[in-house]
């Protein structure tokens, strides 16, 4: 599916309401939501998302799902990013709600991009503040896994597996690095499914 085709999504203006048609317009070279009433064109972009890869005594804090997409699969704590927010804030914003945790971001670790589904992913290491942690309301739980007890087969997006293999990849090597990555999904696939993708391209510093 090309990207250019997410502006068909939307059928409304929303500065006046009334319907919009999809056109490519001048100078442009996809296709957009254009009002028919006022002329605004709609712009649909990608959606960052943001949260922490928590180190504390040699593990890693996961959180389980209690919301769909992917419930009962096990994530990192992120969340879409808020107008008015940093990265930074974003992520330790989204760690609190959904594992409780306060958190020291520690440096960035992972910027991924997902073009089919119009997501970046941006993960940063962290370390807990004090031990406390416990799951917020889209979690049903919180723990604390060994580097060899990761859930792997049990995560909840493709973005968290890649993330999670970075980080054991660099606890072997003896330190962690910042890593760029594009993840390819294959048109059709669900956006949480963590086995039909491909990591094309991948940057480490």
């Amino acid at each position: 599916m090309d990207l250019g085709d997410r502006g068909c999504s939307i059928k409304f203006c929303q500065w006046c309401g009334a319907a919009t048609k999809h056109e490519i317009p001048y100078g442009d070279d996809k296709p957009r939501a254009v009002c028919t009433n006022c002329g605004k064109i709609a712009y649909q972009n990608p959606k960052m998302v943001v949260g922490c890869l928590i180190e504390h005594e040699n593990k890693v804090l996961l959180c389980k799902r209690k919301i769909e997409p992917s419930y009962g699969l096990w994530t990192l704590p992120a969340g879409y990013m808020e107008l008015g927010e940093s990265a930074i804030e974003g992520a330790v914003r989204e760690t609190w709600e959904e594992a409780g945790a306060k958190v020291e971001v520690l440096s960035p670790f992972t910027q991924l991009d997902i073009p089919l589904i119009g997501q970046t992913y941006i993960i940063f290491l962290a370390k807990l503040k004090d031990s406390h942690f416990s799951p917020g309301p889209e979690s049903l739980e919180c723990r604390l896994f060994a580097h060899a007890d990761i859930p792997f087969d049990s995560l909840a997006f493709s973005s968290m597996l890649v993330t999670l293999n970075l980080y054991i990849e660099d606890m072997k090597r003896g330190a962690a690095g910042i890593h760029y990555g594009i993840i390819n999904k294959r048109p059709g696939t669900s956006p949480s499914d963590i086995h039909d993708f491909s990591l094309d391209y991948h940057w480490m510093r």
